[in-house]
This record gives C-alpha cells, structure tokens and sequence, in this order.
C-alpha cells in the first residue's frame, strides 16, 4: 500500500471515529455498550416442562432485562451478559446449573427459582457467588450469607395468610405439599392465626404432582365446614389442579356457591366454604387461564409479596416488557416469578453502578450489599439493605430482610387489593416455632 493511500485510509477512520463520538457525546454508538469495561456475566435458572412448579418466566425475564439494559449502553458501561438453565425441579439439576455458573465465571445468580437449595448453595458459596433475588421458595435462600433475598419467602406469604384469614374464617384447612419444604408450612400458617387469637388450621399434606385431588378436596371441605369456612391451597403450580377437583365435589345444601365462581363479581361467596391461597401458587395468569370472573378463584383470598399487578409502580417493567419481550408469552408482568426477577435485576443493576469499576467481581458484589448497599425498587417493596441490623434473625430464615405482604383477592376476575398498602409480617414470622 502506498504512504499517500495509508494516510487516505487513517484520516477516514479518524474522522468516522471522531463522528460518531460526537453522535453520542461518549464514544459509543447507541444500543452498544462499547468502552474499555468488561461484560458482567449472571445466571438466571428455573425449572421448565416439569410435573411439578414450572417458571420459564424468570429466565425469559432475564433476557428481556439484558436486552433493555444493553440498549442503553449496559450497566454503568459493562455488557450483561445473562446464562439461563433448566433446573428440572430436582437436586442434581439444581447442582448442576450452580456448577455452570461457577465454570462459567458468573458474577452473580440473579432472580431464580428452585426448592433444591442445598444442591445449588453449597457450589455457589464454594466460589463465592452471592445469590441475589431467588424465589424464596427453599429455606437455605434465608440462611446462606450469600443469599440476598427481595422477599420474605413462603415463611412471609404462609404466616401473612394466616392474618389475612383470621378476620374471615372461622375454620381454616391447609391443603399443602407433603414434603419436607411443605411440613414448615402449618406452622408458619398458625402463626398468623394465633396472631389474632384464631385455633389452629387443619393439616391435610398432600402428593406434590397429582394429577388429582379429590381426597384431600373432600377432607379439607368437610374439616372447614360450611359456616365460614376457608380452605386454603398452597401447592405451587398443582394448586389450580386442587381446585379444580375442589369445585367438581357434589354440592351440599349448605355449601351452595363452594368454589365453583357462583359469587356476585364482588369477591365474597353468597355462602359455603371460601377458597384462598399465595402468590406463586395463584396468580392473575391462573385467574384468567380459567375463566377470568367466572374462574373457580372468583373471591379468594390472596397473600402476596408486592402491590398488585395494576399498580402503578410495576409500569417501568410492563414498558421493558412492552418494548424487549418481542411477544414472548413467558413474560407475564403479572407472574410472582417475571415479578421478583424485575426486583432482583434491579438490585444488580443498583450495585454495580455504585462500584463504579472497569472489572466487576463477584466479591465485591457481595462486599457491596454486606456494607449496606441501598437499593430503592420504586415501591415495590420497602429499601432493601442487608446489612446485619437489617436481618430480620427469625429462626430458621435469619436473612429476611423485607417482611412486608399484601393483602389481595380476586374480584371480578382481578387480583386487586383487599386493604392498601404494606402488611409487616416480621413478628408474626419470629412467632413461629
């Protein structure tokens, strides 16, 4: 090449370099992230095509996010870079995606869900990888330090519930998993009922992944009774299978409008056994695949995490879902796990612009939130700050840090609110045995 075509050929690359970098007042084109700092990698999982719970939502949220972010020139200049895996609802599923994560230099675990805690904390705290955001589904998300939970788990939503169901009922039966995750659950569900000096609830454990339930159906409606009665499911994904055989059961003179969306669109059955749940178990993606207002959840009870899903504060995310979900279905703004994903890359996003460096580690991630990182979600839940004084130190879930519910159910096909704002559970859950 001659020196006068070498020189032609420099002046154009630096004029187009200098252009662009006047286009976008930094030197990175739009959409890119660009610069000298390097990619964050994270880990999304959640169990898929399973018998049992399934939340492909998370990991398609996940992606959603990092399409969103990237397009705006990444977090604070890093790519996010997001692995997703199929934990299978099983232990050596879980194992194996926490091994991924670490062979693959993940930073973070972020907004996932599993009940096989123990097979995926053990690989994560062997590399130091903090957990930010899980479900709050396993009881090891509230007791590893490198656990950095949105919510207050099952332990919140089940000892929430028993307060919501007290002022209505004057029997309450729990249809629950027959698990060891599932034998926690009465306890926690009492809790909340002594709280407002209620007996104690009706124990009937049930086969996680039947394909039917009419002989706990039958025992949790007669133990309830029909006078005030309440049956209450909590059985992840099979609880829409409970009550579907719930409402098949043969009507009884004194249980007419029992489950079976006979109520008059205002959320109160006209009489008989009333019906109730927990976020993640029922949701307003359920309501509205059977039957919206005429859904066999017209009327229920419903204990959740976060405001409900037409709440102003959830419009951020319904706009990153509107504009980077490209019509994928998995992306339910009104899904717990879509939800608590949104939360949980929030905080990612909140920690690794206050680090404010070219290389971000897993270390100081976790050194971040352990110092008291702040992170606001927008009224989505209260600031959440894991510092040890904000430890919630309840037996058996010591890394609560937010123990606030809401109190919801479904009117005319809706989740809405059932009282505003915020319910403080925090007391209630170190009631409990």
């Amino acid at each position: 090449m001659t020196g006068r075509r070498l020189t032609s050929l420099l002046a154009y690359v630096t004029t187009a370099t200098a252009g662009a970098s006047l286009l976008t007042g930094c030197g990175v084109l739009p959409g890119t992230t660009g610069g000298s700092r390097e990619p964050v990698t994270v880990m999304t999982w959640a169990p898929d095509q399973t018998r049992a719970t399934n939340m492909p939502g998370m990991p398609a949220m996940a992606q959603t996010y990092a399409r969103w972010v990237n397009s705006q020139g990444g977090i604070d200049g890093h790519e996010l870079r997001i692995l997703t895996c199929n934990e299978h609802n099983t232990t050596t599923g879980a194992a194996a995606c926490a091994r991924r994560a670490v062979r693959e230099k993940a930073v973070a675990v972020v907004g996932s869900y599993s009940q096989n805690g123990r097979a995926f904390m053990a690989p994560l705290e062997a590399a130091g990888i903090p957990y930010i955001g899980g479900y709050g589904i396993s009881e090891d998300e509230f007791t590893s330090p490198l656990s950095y939970p949105v919510n207050g788990g099952q332990a919140s939503l089940i000892a929430g519930h028993g307060m919501q169901l007290a002022a209505s009922c004057r029997k309450v039966s729990l249809v629950r998993p027959d698990t060891l995750a599932g034998d926690k659950l009465p306890e926690l569900l009492n809790s909340g009922l002594r709280k407002a000096s209620h007996r104690s609830a009706i124990d009937i454990p049930a086969v996680e992944d039947a394909a039917e339930y009419t002989e706990p159906a039958v025992k949790a409606r007669e133990k309830a009774g029909a006078e005030d009665g309440c049956v209450t499911a909590v059985l992840g994904e099979r609880t829409q299978t409970f009550f579907d055989s719930f409402r098949r059961l043969p009507q009884q003179e004194s249980d007419s409008g029992n489950g079976d969306g006979s109520g008059d669109g205002s959320g109160e059955k006209k009489d008989g056994v009333r019906i109730s749940s927990v976020l993640g178990s029922v949701g307003q993606p359920v309501i509205d695949r059977t039957g919206g207002a005429h859904s066999p959840f017209e009327g229920a009870f419903v204990t959740g995490w976060y405001p409900e899903a037409s709440d102003k504060s959830w419009a951020p995310m319904r706009k990153v879902i509107q504009e980077h979900a490209f019509a994928d279905n998995r992306v339910d703004p009104a899904d717990a796990g879509v939800q608590t994903t949104w939360i949980a890359y929030t905080v990612l996003k909140e920690v690794v612009e206050t680090l404010d460096a070219d290389k971000i580690t897993a270390t100081q991630i976790a050194f971040a939130l352990d110092r008291g990182a702040r992170i606001d979600t927008g009224g989505l839940t209260p600031t959440l700050r894991w510092k040890y004084e904000d430890l919630l130190g309840a037996p058996g879930f010591p890394r609560i840090v937010n123990h606030e519910v809401t109190f919801q159910m479904v009117r005319k096909g809706q989740l809405v609110a059932q009282r505003p704002g915020f319910v403080d559970v925090g007391e209630t859950v170190l009631s409990a045995p």
